[in-house]
């Protein structure tokens, strides 16, 4: 609920656009997000591009990974701005 929250408090704040970023295990998260407040909260909000993909970062024991990540940028509903 607390990133729900977040992309409420940045349209609020008249941004127009938000870029939510995820990486690994955290995906999901971050669609469910952007979902429940897209069909819960503002519905008015609208994915207008998504992009993924794979990084190589260094692991815990100090071999190389390869880590999926997401963007979702989603654009504010004209009419529908939270107080």
């Amino acid at each position: 609920m607390g990133y729900v929250m977040a992309i409420m408090a940045q349209f609020s704040k008249g941004t127009s656009d938000v870029v939510v970023k995820a990486r690994g295990h955290s995906i999901s998260r971050a669609v469910d997000a952007v979902e429940a407040t897209r069909n819960r909260y503002l519905t008015g909000m609208k994915v207008t591009d998504i992009k993924i993909g794979t990084e190589e970062m260094e692991g815990k024991r100090g071999d190389m990974i390869n880590v999926s990540w997401i963007e979702l940028f989603i654009s504010g509903p004209e009419g529908d701005r939270t107080e």
